[in-house]
């Protein structure tokens, strides 16, 4: 195994030259990446549509072709399904990522090409792993197996020939051989629909394996590594895994979790935390600056990315920018176009730039998931921080929460609710509330305003919930596992009040 980690750390360390080719040069690597998804869907019935034999610029793309959202690709989609080729991207499409990415009801089915598997989804992975290892060049994570912790897939009962299933899932089912032979669980157990059995097998077959890295959501991840301590009898998980040196995470902000890992589950200076930005869609972000906030974009996938100003996001017509054209610390709505046929695809998710040579962003919420009841304009970045630093100063440590207005009435003012499910419990709860509060009005001057003097908005409400609440709310919505993950914030009051509801039912 050492023979074999040498030669791969030294393979990955030859991709960096290549990342810093596109680091100096972002804007002609963008170009290219334009000019090739325009050459290659000219021919399809989209790229006949749009006439893009005639489009010889950007200015002329962006023109001609509108912004779209899922609803307006969904015709295509469908059809797409039931065995149509040709429509949005000219290479066969068989694989589809079911994407709900919250507890919504209405699943999204995204088209997955050969080309996005191999020049978007594998590539991020394997830089993922190349940029680890030269942050730690003397890193020995290949002389061991790395954890997947993924979701389940179908057979898409439209076409037997066709199938869907989590992004994870999809990947996992056609990774190359060399790929399989270094991670863990096997397939059979990783690709396993009914969830809880799944934590269980997990923990069973991969407890007295060598683990040297993991790959997952920060909140599964928990639930996996506490099933094993427990198994175990062990308090640490380098307890179980001596070699284990890296966690790399996605879907839902690492923050609030942070804590948990650093003091609970893993209490290790040595160990490392690679953020990813990978979605349905596609690969987009990776941490190349370990210890840092912030995810280099990914230029070379396959991905030709826009940016809509949040102000504009309203407009039937939203004026979108390149990367040239971007600013610092600015809130953009991404908008991509991929190598599976996804054109000006609005994908939901909010970011902002930290630096702009090289392109580096954080993710700081959803087009959709916020709360503006009153004007404050609360996202899920300022709630992430705010309930980072509650934690911090009254030693909690978060397992999950949401939050939802409270609407004003003829007699009451308005406020916020939160429901947080704590690891541990705050030494004083009215403390927490405090600096929760304090936090958000000192890095949002909208909610700040509406709670001068609460005239609008009181002093938050937060509710601690016992343990397992919101693993039980998922499970109720059918939503445990793969993809599917808490929404942090809402605009209405759906979420909490179920969630609520449950407490009071068992109470």
């Amino acid at each position: 195994m050492e023979l074999f980690n040498s030669i791969l750390t030294w393979i990955m360390k030859k991709r960096i030259s290549q990342i810093e080719l596109f680091m100096m040069y972002p804007h002609d690597t963008q170009q290219e990446q334009f000019v090739n998804l325009i050459n290659q869907a000219r021919d399809t019935e989209w790229g006949q549509k749009y006439d893009y034999d005639s489009i010889h610029s950007i200015e002329d793309f962006q023109q001609r072709v509108p912004v779209s959202s899922y609803e307006d690709l969904y015709p295509y989609i469908e059809r797409l399904m039931r065995g149509e080729q040709n429509l949005l991207w000219p290479s066969e499409i068989t694989w589809f990522a079911k994407s709900s990415g919250t507890t919504n009801a209405r699943s999204k089915f995204i088209p997955v090409s050969q080309e996005a598997l191999e020049a978007c989804h594998f590539k991020g992975g394997k830089d993922m792993m190349t940029i680890f290892v030269n942050n730690k060049p003397d890193t020995k994570v290949f002389m061991g197996k790395g954890l997947s912790i993924g979701g389940s897939y179908q057979t898409n009962e439209r076409n037997p020939e066709s199938f869907y299933g989590d992004v994870s899932a999809v990947i996992m089912k056609n990774l190359p051989i060399w790929a399989q032979f270094i991670r863990t669980p096997g397939l059979d157990i990783a690709l396993m629909n009914e969830w809880e059995e799944k934590i269980e097998r997990m923990a069973q077959v991969t407890m007295d394996e060598n683990v040297t890295s993991i790959l997952g959501v920060p909140t599964w991840t928990i639930v996996l590594i506490r099933r094993i301590l427990e198994l175990k009898g062990k308090k640490n998980i380098l307890e179980v895994w001596p070699n284990l040196e890296l966690f790399a995470h996605g879907a839902v902000a690492f923050d609030p979790y942070r804590d948990l890992f650093n003091k609970e589950l893993v209490s290790s200076a040595s160990m490392s935390y690679l953020e990813l930005y990978n979605a349905s869609e596609g690969f987009f972000g990776i941490q190349d600056r370990l210890g840092s906030n912030d995810m280099l974009l990914m230029l070379d996938y396959g991905v030709f990315y826009e940016f809509i100003p949040l102000e504009e996001i309203e407009n039937p017509y939203p004026k979108a920018l390149t990367l040239s054209q971007v600013e610092l610390n600015k809130n953009y709505a991404m908008v991509i176009s991929t190598n599976a046929g996804l054109w000006r695809y609005l994908i939901g998710d909010t970011v902002k730039f930290t630096t702009v040579n090289p392109y580096r962003i954080r993710i700081t919420g959803r087009v959709k998931h916020f709360i503006n009841a009153f004007g404050e304009e609360v996202i899920i970045e300022n709630a992430e921080a705010a309930i980072t630093k509650a934690s911090e100063a009254t030693d909690a440590l978060i397992r999950n929460f949401t939050a939802a207005p409270v609407y004003m009435t003829e007699t009451g003012k308005g406020g916020h609710e939160w429901a947080i499910e704590f690891e541990k419990e705050p030494e004083d709860l009215e403390k927490f509330t405090k600096i929760l509060d304090d936090t958000l009005r000192s890095i949002n001057s909208d909610y700040d305003a509406k709670r001068y003097q609460d005239m609008a908005l009181q002093m938050p409400i937060v509710h601690s919930l016992p343990e397992g609440t919101f693993y039980n709310w998922m499970k109720k919505r059918g939503k445990l596992g793969g993809q599917h993950k808490v929404p942090r914030l809402s605009n209405n009051r759906e979420y909490i009040e179920e969630v609520l509801e449950m407490v009071n039912e068992i109470a």
